[in-house]
Order: C-alpha cells, then structure tokens, then sequence
C-alpha cells in the first residue's frame, strides 16, 4: 500500500472521529458513557458502524446482525496487501489469544476493500489461516462501498495495467458491542497488548 496515503487517509478520518467525538463528549457528558474510563480518546458515540450486507465464504449473503452477535474486531483491507493488512491482522489475531486467555471470547472480522481480487473462497482461506474466530467478507462494489462508508472507511485503488494493483485504505480496527456498537478503535500503534487491555475494560464496562 502506498504509505503516502495510508497516512493520509489515516489523518482524515483521526480528524473526522476527533471532531465527531469532542462534539458528542460536550453535548452528553462523560457520565453519559460507560465505556469512557476504557478510552485513550474522547469517541463515544461516533457514528461508526451501521447495517451491511455482504458475502461469506460460502459467498451466503450475510448481514452485520449475522456476522456481529459477540464483541468483535473489525478491520478492512486487502489479501493482496503487501505490508500493512498482514501485520495489523497478525497483530489483532494476537489480541483475541490474549484475550482468550482471560476467558474472553471476541471476533475478528476482515471486510476486503479489493472485491475483484477477493472472492469469497479468497477471503475464507485468508481469514482463517489469520485465526480460528476470524471471518471473511467480500460483496459487490456496491456493498463494499456501503460498508466503508458506515464504518467510515477510506479505500481508493491505483490504476494499474495488469492484476498486480495496489489499493490504498485507511488502517483502523474497531471494536463493535453487541447491543452498543461501536466502542473505540485502535490505531496501527497500538500494541496486541494494548488492544486486550483496551478491550478488557470495554468488555467489563459494558456489563
């Protein structure tokens, strides 16, 4: 992925959850949230996350009420992804062991950016060998573009002659709640460690 835009695109939606974020702490208050003592930064209540309907390894169209019935970790990207996408996944994969130490089962979902390249059975294969809860989705343009769009999700491909094409995206993992939906979301920095900690608390805060 070219790193000039990761970063980029990084930025834009850090200032989006920022500005969103300080709003909705202002007008609420933090007694309001729950969840805030669990938070490096002020996000409670960003509009994050919404309906989707996508596909499955099995290409069995499957909505977010399908796929999210646990606390999960959602991350988009590509299987073609050089650098960026195997290294956050492999660092979330290590944040459910963690956490599955502590008696704490959560979710791993990967939504592809890249559906032409990521078929169902790509995604499945890709998913899996990442961790044993991890799940794979794929859609049409349409319903990749949707998703991105509710989990405010920045992608955009680089033109390329042949199939060896890069696609440029945001890279954030967010931690949706079953009843709450979206709670927080973690940076690249971000540790497994971090994240088990980070999601520990969630996890206790939510009840």
């Amino acid at each position: 992925m070219n790193r000039f835009y990761a970063i980029g695109a990084a930025g834009i939606v850090a200032a989006f959850l920022g500005g969103t974020a300080g709003w909705l702490w202002l007008s609420n208050g933090a007694a309001a949230d729950p969840l805030a003592k669990c938070r490096e930064g002020n996000v409670g209540g960003a509009d994050i996350g919404g309906p989707f309907t996508l596909l499955d390894k099995d290409g069995q169209s499957v909505s977010d009420k399908d796929v999210l019935t646990r606390p999960a970790l959602v991350y988009f990207g590509y299987t073609f992804c050089p650098d960026v996408c195997p290294v956050d996944m492999s660092r979330n994969a290590e944040a459910l062991d963690l956490l599955e130490e502590q008696g704490r089962e959560v979710d791993l979902v990967f939504i592809t950016v890249d559906p032409a390249r990521d078929t169902p059975e790509v995604v499945g294969e890709y998913a899996s060998a990442m961790h044993p809860r991890a799940i794979g989705l794929t859609g049409s343009e349409e319903q990749i573009k949707a998703a991105a769009n509710a989990y405010k999700v920045y992608y955009r491909v680089q033109p390329a002659e042949d199939e060896y094409y890069l696609v440029d995206h945001s890279a954030f993992t967010y931690l949706m709640l079953p009843g709450i939906g979206f709670a927080d979301f973690y940076k690249r920095e971000a540790t497994p460690e971090d994240m088990a900690k980070g999601v520990a608390c969630m996890l206790d805060a939510a009840g």
